[in-house]
């Protein structure tokens, strides 16, 4: 009798150890993913897994300008939340940006090369991505004698902001010309506008005589015929096949996080490669969420198949390249200070292995 009872439970334990390996595990969440964006749970050996870590709530700048369209697509197709992050994204001017930098409140923000000379002043943020080509253009009324560069010798330019991005391209372009852009002998004038309304108006009543800005108003006027435009940083010889708009990275989070600066530049290259692969689609979410000032989806389209926004083979040495390029330009005319420009390049530039 003891025998058989010994038997039963011998067998009994056998077959609940059986179930127990057919069963899944509890508590251990996989996230496969696919490549295109798309993750679910499994557990197929054939596939790709990847355990995502948990960020947290992340705060990124919105600025209401089409450059951080990656930024709000990377919200909208859940590339943040792919990669374990909860964003949240909050309103913030230049200044606020660069002390999110310094105190790592912001792991990123987009900028131009108008950061370079904040960097060598003491910001601690570093180049750590790129999004796309130019965006900044110098229009003059309709039918001004103004063409070319030589042409604005002597004349008054409208600025947003002295040193801000359409000020320094400007005097990248004039320079280039043979101009001397001194910042206070110099062969033209600056005057800066709040309200770029404000400047177009300035620009047609003879206060100023040119004017640079950032997309869409210059191309918004041209397509009214109001003005002509004599320089656009995204079609410009010397320019157009540079990046302008790059990721700039907290110092603080990459030595302190780097997994997490890894993930958010994994989430905004997805969000890159949508644009370029679907700007109508882009150009919808962007307008009708009001995430850029932007609300003519036909322009918007056409300003995303302008900027390139695909991510690129090798992109890393593009960007190392492009760094290079516009510190070597801010330094001839006189808005860097270093005399080792090429180790300034390379010291502003972190690659994030991703």
């Amino acid at each position: 009798m003891i025998t058989e009872h010994r038997s039963a439970i011998l067998k009994a334990v056998a077959v609940f150890g059986t179930l127990l390996a057919l069963m899944p595990v509890a508590g251990c969440s996989i996230i496969t993913t696919d490549g295109g964006g798309t993750s679910s749970a499994n557990t197929d050996n054939n596939a790709t897994t990847k355990q995502v870590k948990d960020f947290g709530t992340i705060e990124f700048p919105k600025s209401g300008s089409l450059c951080s369209s990656p930024i709000a697509i990377a919200v909208e197709m859940g590339y943040f939340k792919e990669e374990g992050i909860t964003p949240k994204l909050v309103t913030a001017d230049a200044e606020t940006r660069k002390v999110g930098l310094d105190t790592g409140r912001f792991p990123i923000t987009n900028g131009d090369f108008q950061f370079f000379p904040s960097i060598e002043k003491g910001v601690k943020t570093s180049v750590v991505g790129a999004l796309h080509k130019g965006c900044i253009k110098i229009a003059v009324k309709k039918g001004s004698s103004i063409k070319t560069a030589a042409d604005l010798k002597g004349k008054t330019i409208g600025v947003d902001e002295i040193g801000g991005t359409p000020y320094m391209a400007a005097n990248l372009w004039l320079g280039d010309a043979g101009l001397n852009v001194d910042q206070k002998n110099g062969d033209v004038k600056y005057l800066p506008f709040d309200d770029a309304n404000l400047e177009f108006e300035a620009l047609q009543n003879g206060q100023i005589d040119a004017a640079a800005l950032w997309d869409p108003l210059p191309t918004i006027q041209e397509q009214k015929g109001t003005v002509d435009i004599i320089f656009d940083l995204g079609s410009d010889p010397k320019f157009s096949k540079r990046f302008c708009c790059f990721i700039y990275g907290s110092n603080k989070v990459i030595k302190e996080n780097p997994e997490e600066m890894a993930a958010i530049l994994r989430a905004l290259n997805k969000a890159r490669d949508y644009i370029a692969q679907h700007p109508e689609d882009a150009a919808k979410i962007i307008t009708e969420k009001k995430y850029s000032t932007i609300t003519d989806q036909a322009l918007a389209v056409k300003l995303f198949k302008d900027y390139d926004y695909a991510v690129q083979t090798d992109e890393s040495s593009l960007i190392e390249s492009d760094v290079d390029y516009f510190v070597d330009g801010l330094k001839k005319i006189g808005f860097l200070e270093t005399s080792d420009t090429s180790g300034f390049a390379k010291k502003i530039y972190q690659k994030i292995d991703l």
